[in-house]
């Protein structure tokens, strides 16, 4: 590639920049032209391109760029200190490839209308709200914590192999769309991440691949959290960027499921962001809920709470800052914090639509 051509290439990035945000500042746009329109074609073909591979071929992209980027940079360190200016110019031209690819694949979907336009509730719920709808779930969870193991001591424990839960989970969205024909999943293209381990360490459950439309899963989180976590990244493939959105679409998808282990895996996941935000709010109502919480339900925690607190590591508060600052810097406000939003969703539309 030649310099003029790199020069109007990194020049290009501020520029689209500029217009990413100008475009974005039409929702309405931005919902029926590419959210409803160009991106369903467009992931339709990245996942019948590459749903049928068994494994992840967004990873190997990325582990391809990683080696490549890094024999770069031994092959001609020499030049890279000689010319720095030059050198820079190559990184702005690679960003500026990238945000293009990014927005044009997936990430306009950040400046859609938000979930609470489509299903027509709010987000905002009181104290006292948060507190009965808390209480609600406990007894849901224990009812299938109970109805599954016979007793209420022994903790649940999913029965199916990974693959087992995808096609289960793809099963639940043919059931969602009967309700929801925005939610129909077409071309199914959702896999156990090659970087499981990784991502774990990093603090994640999984990822959207924005450049080969693969929703990855981290594989290795306990079993009873993979069924809304794969909901949740499919999702995001369906065209839903904002994490609350998608905590929430992964907790539908798993909750109208016929499967009373994937009932048990939703209501208790969403019971777990309502009783962590309850605890900040309300400490009393909090005790007497967690209290009356089935022995095995408190196991099932446990198991979750001791798995993410042995890959507890120095770097992990850095990935999430950074994450963090990306999701600000596309339009999610919350940041982080957005993927406990979910709680008001789940709220208010409980009390619209009862679940």
């Amino acid at each position: 590639m030649g310099q003029k051509i790199k020069t109007i290439i990194a020049i290009a990035l501020p520029l689209q920049i500029i217009l990413v945000k100008w475009v974005g500042s039409y929702p309405e746009f931005i919902e029926e032209y590419y959210s409803n329109g160009f991106y369903q074609g467009i992931s339709w073909v990245l996942r019948t391109l590459f749903g049928w591979v068994p494994f992840s071929m967004g990873d190997l992209f990325y582990l391809t760029l990683f080696i490549l980027a890094g024999r770069y940079l031994y092959m001609h360190w020499k030049s890279i200190k000689k010319k720095p200016l030059l050198f820079l110019k190559d990184i702005i031209v690679v960003l500026s490839i990238a945000y293009f690819a990014f927005h044009l694949l997936w990430g306009m979907n950040y400046y859609r209308q938000p979930i609470t336009w489509k299903l027509d509730i709010e987000k905002e719920y009181t104290k006292d709200e948060l507190g009965s709808f808390t209480q609600y779930l406990a007894e849901k969870t224990n009812h299938y914590q109970t109805k599954i193991t016979g007793d209420s001591i022994d903790p649940v424990k999913i029965p199916y192999s990974k693959k087992e839960i995808f096609k289960k989970t793809k099963a639940g969205y043919e059931l969602l769309k009967e309700n929801y024909p925005n939610f129909e999943y077409k071309k199914p293209s959702l896999k156990s991440s090659l970087f499981s381990l990784p991502l774990t360490y990093m603090g994640y459950g999984g990822y959207l691949n924005p450049f080969s439309n693969e929703a990855q899963v981290n594989g290795i989180t306990p079993l009873h959290r993979l069924p809304t976590v794969s909901g949740h990244e499919i999702g995001h493939q369906l065209g839903y960027s904002a994490e609350d959105a998608t905590n929430f679409i992964g907790f539908l998808v798993t909750a109208k499921n016929e499967d009373m282990y994937f009932k048990y895996a939703a209501y208790s996941h969403a019971l777990a962001y309502c009783l962590s935000d309850l605890s900040r709010k309300d400490d009393v109502r909090f005790k007497e809920i967690a209290e009356q919480l089935n022995p095995g339900v408190k196991k099932n925690f446990k198991e979750v709470s001791e798995f993410w607190k042995q890959y507890e590591n120095p770097l992990e508060p850095v990935f999430k800052s950074i994450f963090n600052t990306f999701l600000k810097a596309n339009n999610q406000e919350e940041g982080i914090n957005s993927y406990n939003s979910v709680v008001g969703l789940l709220i208010n539309y409980h009390d619209k639509y009862i679940f």
